[in-house]
């Protein structure tokens, strides 16, 4: 089996890692899809390795600032401080350990509810500004994942344009 056609299968194996990583972020989803594309380019080489990277790389790079610019924009103009996300996220850490496969988003609601309910300690209020952050969190996660979808269709297409 030559060199190129073990690239491209780790590439791809890559690339899907790093879609699942986007949704159950246990992973770094983008970056592994990043490093896909880059082992890709490296070893395949010449203008169709290098454009597809490059482009590929684009949808990346599109994809994680607007999730971070959406998200961030999102929680601050509900006015949720970042210190209930970063415990909402050390929640999940701990939940996807006590409960697998769920454990992480649930964590998460969690502990991103009872930090707010913390903060403001009205649960209603808690209720709503926690379903806020969650939404944002959804739409930047969907939106990375578009992007990093993007970027592996971008992937297949210079596969198949080397090998076709």
């Amino acid at each position: 089996m030559s060199a190129d056609v073990v690239a491209t299968v780790v590439a791809g194996l890559l690339v899907l890692v790093g879609l699942v990583g986007i949704v159950v972020p246990v992973l770094p989803g983008t970056i592994t899809v990043l490093v896909g594309l880059l082992l890709w380019a490296v070893v395949i080489g010449g203008p169709i390795g290098w454009v597809t990277f490059a482009i590929g790389a684009a949808f990346c790079l599109v994809g994680v600032t607007a999730t971070y610019v959406l998200t961030g924009r999102t929680l601050k103009r509900a006015s949720i401080p970042n210190r209930s996300v970063v415990i909402g996220l050390l929640a999940g850490v701990v939940g996807m350990f006590v409960i697998p496969v769920v454990g992480l988003p649930i964590g998460f609601a969690a502990g991103l509810f009872l930090s707010e309910l913390a903060r403001v300690r009205e649960p209603a209020t808690a209720l709503r500004t926690s379903g806020q952050a969650l939404r944002a969190t959804g739409i930047g996660m969907l939106v990375e994942f578009g992007c990093a979808s993007a970027a592996g269709i971008v992937w297949m297409a210079g596969a198949a344009v080397r090998f076709l």
